[in-house]
This record gives C-alpha cells, structure tokens and sequence, in this order.
C-alpha cells in the first residue's frame, strides 16, 4: 500500500522516503530484465526471474497482465506476442534440460541449410529429458564437446552433426539438396564429416551421410554440383570422361571430349542474365558448330532431376561422332 499524506492536496499522491529505495531496486530488476531479454531473443526462463528478484506473486500478475507470455513450462516471452523464428527456437532449447541443444531440421534452418523453420522445434536431450508439448525431443546419452556450438545466441548441434542427424531422418533427395547448401555456405568440412562418421559409423544417418558426400571426394571437389552430378552420371553409365572448364579454341567448354569434337554447356537461367547474354550464347554455338565442334546444352535444372537419363543421351551421342553419323 502506497502511504498518503494529509497535508498533500487531494488527488495527488506522495510516496514516502521508505519506499524510494524499493521502487529504485523494482526499476533496476526490471531493465535487466529487458535487457537479458533482448540478448535472448525475447524470452527468459523462470529461473532467470526468480534470479532477477521477480517473486512468484510478481511472475504470476505479469502473466495475467500479458507482460509476460508462457511460451513452454517455465519459459516467457516478454511484452512480446508474437516471438521471431530465432525466439521460437531459443525458447524450446530453455524449456529442455541443462545441455540440451537444437538439432535436426531446426538446426539445418539455423544454418542455414534449409530455407524454411520447422513449426515443431527439434531439440537434443541429454537422456534424462522429458518430454515437452510443441518440442520434438531426440534422446542420446551425451553429445560430444565437438558435437556443440551456439549459433546467434542459440545452442546448436555443430554443422557436421547437424548434416548426420538430418541424414537419418530425411530423404535421400532432401539430404543432397541441404548437403550442397551447406557447401555453397562455406560449411562443407570433410574432415569434420570423416570424424563424425568414423564415430557413429554403424548409425543409419552416417552411411546415409558418407554416400551423400561421395560426390563431394572427387578431384573435381570446387566444381558446381550439377557438374558433379554429370561426371557421376557418365561414370556410372559408362562413357567416357570429358575435361572440365578447359579452353578449346577462343572459347572456354564447361565439358569436353577431344577425340569426338563433342562439348556440353552445363546451362542455367542465371548463367544468362540478360537477353543480350542469351543471344550471345546461341551465336557461340553457331561458331562452335562452324569449327567443326558439336556443343549441345544441358540444363542444370534437368541434370539434377534426371542425370541418369542424360549421361545415357550423351554416351549415345559420343557413339555416333565416333561412328561419324
């Protein structure tokens, strides 16, 4: 209760010297409070408060009052009433046990190996965890200190766990794509990878995994992937191998077979850019075919959809210039 003076005129209120100190200290709990909040993404657990000196009358009127939102037991956003991708996913992390760590689908996301955030948050549990409502909880007995990061404020499983633990749950197609993502972002580490394997070598997401990679262990490591899709497809078909990026002439042939006079131009829209280079590209191969070089174009698009199918076409094609059809 706040103490009145009767020498004060009506309607105005006087709070007393006692009382000073006690507001100044529920001011101070209060900016730390935001500003913990602001280096977690907007959310805070229970604990945290209670360390703040919030009581739990206080934590129970700030709910009701919508100052703080429960977004998992013991976890609050607030003053926020709708939380970031990142608040969502710091927020299942804080509701799970000490050592718990984002994974999976929402880990790859974190990384930036998928595009979208998974509704359902993935995080890994030290084996004594409980089960959360919203959280899809993976056990494991322990992860290893390799195994852990923090990513933008959020424990996370390291990017070469993060590649394994998805390989297990996910389709053949969907881990390549998030496989060549990680490698166009720069988090492609083979060597980690081999480690990782080498650790957890009889699990299912590792042989997935190591057979993900193999396009990656060829000399031609740096090339893009629908290059290595192509050099994959023609050695399992059984054609001969062209030289890649290689200058024949004044022009520079993305694959190229020098006994057959025969050339492929890996293509793609963004290759193009402009109508001008589209043009230009139909007159380089005009030029080509009047040195005698047959040069057709492959889209990338459809050697990732179907590179079987095309290295049979070329190894077709390849018999014909031999055969001099």
């Amino acid at each position: 209760m706040i103490a009145r003076r009767t020498d004060v005129p009506p309607g105005e209120n006087f709070v007393t010297d006692a009382l000073i100190p006690d507001m100044r200290e529920e001011m101070r709990s209060h900016k730390e409070l935001a500003d913990l909040a602001e280096g977690q993404h907007g959310v805070v657990t229970y604990r945290q408060l209670r360390k703040l000196g919030f009581s739990n009358g206080h934590i129970h009127r700030s709910s009701k009052a919508s100052r703080l939102r429960r977004v998992h037991r013991g976890v609050y956003a607030v003053g926020h009433k709708r939380l970031s991708l990142h608040g969502h996913c710091l927020a299942a992390v804080l509701a799970c046990p000490e050592g718990s760590v984002l994974s999976h689908r929402s880990a790859a996301w974190l990384w930036g190996f998928l595009s979208s955030c998974p509704r359902e948050s993935a995080v890994t549990v030290p084996h004594r965890g409980h089960r959360r409502r919203g959280i899809l909880t993976h056990r494991v007995a322990a992860l290893a200190d390799e195994d852990c990061g923090t990513l933008h404020g959020i424990p996370v499983t390291s990017a070469a766990r993060t590649l394994l633990d998805l390989a297990a749950v996910a389709p053949a197609r969907e881990l390549s794509r998030t496989v060549d993502r990680a490698k166009r972002r720069g988090c492609l580490d083979l060597v980690a990878l081999d480690a990782i394997i080498r650790r957890r070598g009889r699990t299912i997401g590792a042989k997935r995994l190591s057979k993900a990679l193999e396009l990656y262990r060829k000399p031609v490591y740096d090339r893009a992937r629908s290059e290595l899709l192509f050099l994959d497809a023609l050695e399992q078909e059984g054609a001969p191998l062209p030289k890649l990026n290689c200058w024949v002439e004044k022009w520079e042939i993305d694959a190229y077979w020098e006994t057959q006079r025969f050339a492929v131009e890996v293509d793609g829209w963004e290759t193009h850019g402009s109508r001008e280079a589209f043009e230009d590209d139909r007159l380089r191969l005009e030029e080509m075919k009047l040195a005698g070089i047959d040069c057709i174009p492959v889209a990338a698009r459809r050697i990732e959809r179907e590179p079987e199918q095309v290295a049979k076409r070329i190894r077709i094609l390849l018999h014909r210039r031999d055969l001099g059809a």
